[in-house]
């Protein structure tokens, strides 16, 4: 432990990385599945599928339980349009033009993977393609600011930082943020969205994190709906959700839920990609 963060070994960081690849997996099936005509309930029995063939189990199900709401009821969460962060999979039918958020966790062997993509389904509206390119690139500009001797404000200015210098105006979504994760899918510290750089904790080798911006195409006000989980924009605003889980190594970062680990990104960022294996 390192200030009340959880610090890990290279081995449990391996162990993190097979997490992780199986949420990468995951993600790009149900990303390549979706389409008009299913359900987000579809979506989320193929990724218990897929779950159960990769040895896997949810970071998801049953979350929350003892909270005072119903407990978490599916393996992936599944945002359309309006909806930020924790839609619950049911019987809403996909159709033309849905902007389409999921989020996707996988436990291996006690350790936890967490990330998320979104994509439209069919005919995309231009203004949707744009701002799930910028949380996209916001994601990974914060990725490529977290350095060993750092600070989790660098993180969060620079996501910060690259949204405000985008020609449209973007909501940033404040009242939910990245986290550590490892041995439990949400650990100390917080990784806001917006921040001040040389703030915050310190970035020390073996701490993993999940990076994750919430952007919108109008305010930043959210509201939860009724099922005690669901969180949509109160303007009604479409919104959109990108993660990675990343850690620092004493070589740079690992991106632990890409396939590549995160190596074309990183570099291309001229960010020093430092795995501990593949």
């Amino acid at each position: 432990m390192a200030g009340g963060i959880e610090v890990k070994t290279p081995e449990q960081i391996l162990v993190m990385r097979r997490a992780g690849l199986v949420v990468a997996r995951t993600l790009a099936a149900l990303r390549d599945a979706a389409r008009v005509g299913l359900t987000t309930g579809d979506l989320d029995q193929l990724a218990r599928n897929l779950l159960a063939e990769q040895g896997a189990t949810s970071s998801f199900l049953n979350y929350g339980a003892g909270w005072g709401i119903p407990a978490f009821p599916a393996v992936t969460c599944i945002s359309v349009n309006d909806e930020i962060v924790h839609g619950i999979p049911g019987e809403r039918v996909l159709v033309d033009g849905d902007l389409v958020s999921v989020d996707f966790g996988a436990i291996v062997d006690g350790w936890h993977g967490d990330s998320a993509l979104s994509f439209v389904v069919g005919e995309p509206r231009p203004e949707d393609v744009l701002l799930s390119e910028a949380t996209r690139q916001s994601m990974w500009r914060g990725i490529a600011a977290a350095r060993i001797g750092g600070r989790v404000g660098d993180i969060s200015a620079s996501i910060e930082g690259f949204i405000k210098s985008r020609q449209r105006r973007y909501g940033i979504v404040r009242e939910f943020t990245g986290h550590g994760i490892g041995s439990a899918m949400h650990q100390a510290p917080d990784v806001p969205n917006h921040g001040r750089r040389g703030r915050g904790p310190l970035l020390v080798q073996g701490m993993c994190l999940a990076i994750e911006p919430m952007l919108t195409l109008g305010g930043e006000t959210t509201a939860t709906l009724e099922d005690g989980w669901t969180v949509v924009t109160r303007d009604h605003s479409r919104a959109c959700h990108w993660e990675h889980t990343m850690t620092i190594t004493k070589h740079g970062l690992w991106v632990l839920t890409a396939e590549d680990g995160g190596e074309a990104e990183l570099t291309a960022l001229g960010a020093t990609f430092g795995p501990l294996a593949d």
